[in-house]
């Protein structure tokens, strides 16, 4: 994977395997403490103890498609290459929590991708999770959270194109609004 969003929407998905009800997403980028930080934690199976110490194992894994399981492994090796790391903590029953830092200006840094997209396709594709999105810039900081917006809709779906545009530009412009100063004049370079 070549950008951080898609390995979020790949550990997202392994909490939606888990039979997670609530997934909370968090992504802080901190120029001052020159620090990228993701969280992703749920309310799944959770894992015991001895599956933690191997998950980073690019040969385990819990799916029964293919006998590697390569996204973790990739991203800590990613994540200690550029002066970070990622720890996975977990418990049976309770669920999972991964976090995952960077050095923010570390050269091989892979670059965040489309946020926006990537929460946007979790929302959508597995309306039967509660999705919380946290995004802190600086310590500025945009909460999406899909309850409030799914009990407004009253069921109306969430695959109408007025409201993906409307998702699509309230998280667009949330993340955008906090970003670092100098995270905004990189994109616009």
């Amino acid at each position: 994977m070549r950008e951080l969003s898609l390995h979020l929407l790949d550990i997202a998905e392994n909490s939606v395997n888990a039979k997670a009800g609530n997934v909370e997403i968090l992504v802080s980028e901190d120029t001052r403490t020159d620090r990228l930080r993701m969280t992703i934690q749920d309310d799944g199976v959770g894992m015991d103890a001895e599956m933690v110490a191997r998950v980073t194992d690019p040969f385990v894994t819990s799916r029964t498609t293919r006998k590697v399981g390569l996204g973790l492994p990739f991203l800590k090796m990613a994540a200690e290459s550029c002066n970070g790391y990622l720890s996975v903590q977990s418990q049976k029953g309770v669920g999972t929590r991964v976090d995952v830092e960077f050095r923010l200006s570390h050269i091989d840094r892979m670059p965040l991708g489309d946020l926006t997209s990537t929460i946007l396709s979790l929302v959508i594709g597995f309306p039967q999770v509660h999705w919380t999105f946290t995004y802190l810039g600086n310590g500025n900081e945009f909460i999406f959270d899909d309850r409030p917006v799914k009990e407004e809709l009253e069921g109306i779906s969430l695959c109408e194109p007025e409201v993906l545009q409307c998702l699509r530009e309230m998280i667009s412009e949330g993340i955008q609004a906090n970003q670092p100063v100098s995270q905004i004049s990189n994109l616009q370079s």
